[in-house]
């Protein structure tokens, strides 16, 4: 892979038209944009990050998970593209214009997405998706079996939101124009941490197979926009493809972000105290000078009356702290980048001091954040809502022609297509997944809820 044919302004859908520019937005400011304005990324408002929502305390949603991550990634993103600009000072107007001032809108617009694509209820939504498939029985096992690839029976087997948010972007739905968001392709080739289609996909001996980036469905999607870009297919008989580098900077905000804002939300909750915090967190700037030395940041701190200020000021230190430190190792590892050989993410490249205090942090989230009742509560709430709506809205597209069956398709938006042909039942029960994952919490309680009796529903 080389830097220069890394970014393009093609997008999806459109290929053949010429880059539309103005004075005001670029096509890269269009992409953060369309983004920011569409009803997909609205609905994260009511998606679960963490904890419960809503609540009496204000905690993060995904809609603010990723509104936080796409400021950092900012950042990073001004970092890089800096670094990238001053090493190569012959490179024409073009390369020089991107990466100095364009590359953060890139990476902000991908962190604006990585996370479009999760179904309601947190990671435990993928995972009651996954949990239904894996336990059909009988002739609805049978009929699945038969009439899909393995390939397509692992999309939903092993579901995954990455996969999920390129479908998103990328597939028309119900629509003529084709593209889905019709974004440029360098800002969706920044969103695929895992470019590996789901047969190829969960082999963790490599990091571009831990899980899956896309579909059966947008195979042919990502092969076009590899090409494009220089994307390099690792192996020519699986659908495994190389990274993009810009993904590193993507998932390197993402990494940053939740490790730290969810000890935030974890104190705003009383689920763990300010001492924690501060241990945990001025531990990393014990080896620094200047503004960022221990001594001095601890001052401040002190000097903090109320607790969640100080939460909030130490969170703004470490941010920034790991932001420098993840866009030197990035540059540190170019020629790896370039190559697509770098087997793992930015994070874990920080100094051996710094990993330490990182898997501190990640030790004690799982024992007291991932694990508190309220997290558990709401995984179990996922599990029972998600998998009761796919038990009901998958038998009616295997049995499409019952009574019942068809009221209960007549619920799905048409954006969804329902066929009803026995050759493309793959399509059909996409089309029920994207309509289920696509729900925000309390939508997927209420359709649950009149669908089983729990809840008369009442004439609007």
């Amino acid at each position: 892979m080389n830097w220069q044919q890394l970014f393009s302004t093609k997008r999806s859908g459109s290929e053949h038209r010429t880059a539309y520019s103005d004075a005001i937005r670029t096509s890269f400011l269009r992409d953060y944009d369309r983004l920011i304005f569409s009803s997909a990324f609205r609905r994260l408002q009511n998606k679960t990050q963490v904890f419960p929502l809503p609540g009496p305390v204000f905690v993060h949603n995904r809609l603010t998970h990723s509104l936080e991550v796409a400021s950092v990634g900012r950042s990073l993103g001004k970092a890089v593209g800096d670094a990238i600009a001053q090493k190569y000072p012959n490179e024409n107007d073009t390369f020089r214009e991107f990466y100095k001032y364009e590359l953060p809108s890139v990476i902000a617009a991908g962190c604006l997405a990585h996370d479009i694509g999760n179904p309601p209820f947190g990671h435990s939504g993928e995972d009651a998706i996954r949990t239904f498939f894996r336990e059909l029985a009988g002739t609805e096992k049978q009929q699945f079996a038969e009439s899909l690839s393995e390939n397509q029976q692992r999309d939903f087997l092993f579901f995954e939101g990455n996969a999920n948010a390129f479908r998103t972007l990328t597939h028309s739905f119900n629509e003529k124009t084709p593209g889905g968001f019709r974004l440029t392709y360098t800002t969706l080739a920044s969103i695929i941490k895992y470019p590996a289609d789901s047969l190829h996909g969960f082999n963790k001996q490599q990091l571009v197979t831990k899980k899956s980036g896309f579909f059966d469905s947008e195979i042919e999607t990502y092969k076009h926009i590899a090409k494009d870009l220089g994307i390099p297919q690792l192996d020519a008989a699986k659908n495994i493809f190389a990274r993009h580098p810009f993904v590193y900077l993507v998932e390197a905000a993402d990494d940053i972000c939740y490790r730290i804002i969810d000890f935030e939300d974890a104190h705003r909750l009383n689920i763990i105290s300010i001492d924690t915090i501060k241990e945990l967190f001025l531990a990393f700037f014990n080896n620094e000078e200047g503004y960022d030395a221990r001594e001095r940041v601890e001052q401040v701190f002190n000097e903090i009356n109320d607790h969640n200020q100080r939460v909030q000021f130490l969170r703004a230190k470490l941010i920034n702290l790991l932001l420098n430190r993840v866009t030197t190792v990035f540059m540190q590892n170019e020629e790896a980048l370039l190559q697509g050989t770098l087997q793992k993410s930015l994070i874990d490249y920080l100094p051996q001091t710094e990993q330490q205090l990182i898997k501190s942090i990640d030790r004690f989230s799982i024992e007291h954040i991932y694990n508190h009742r309220s997290v558990v509560e709401i995984e179990i709430a996922g599990y029972n809502v998600i998998g009761g709506l796919l038990k009901e809205f998958f038998a009616a597209v295997i049995n499409p022609r019952t009574a019942k069956s068809q009221k209960l398709l007549q619920l799905i938006s048409q954006q969804f297509v329902i066929t009803g042909e026995p050759g493309k039942l793959y399509n059909d029960i996409q089309s029920v997944v994207d309509f289920i994952a696509g729900m925000t919490d309390l939508y997927a309680v209420d359709v649950y809820r009149k669908i089983t009796g729990i809840a008369f529903p009442q004439i609007r």
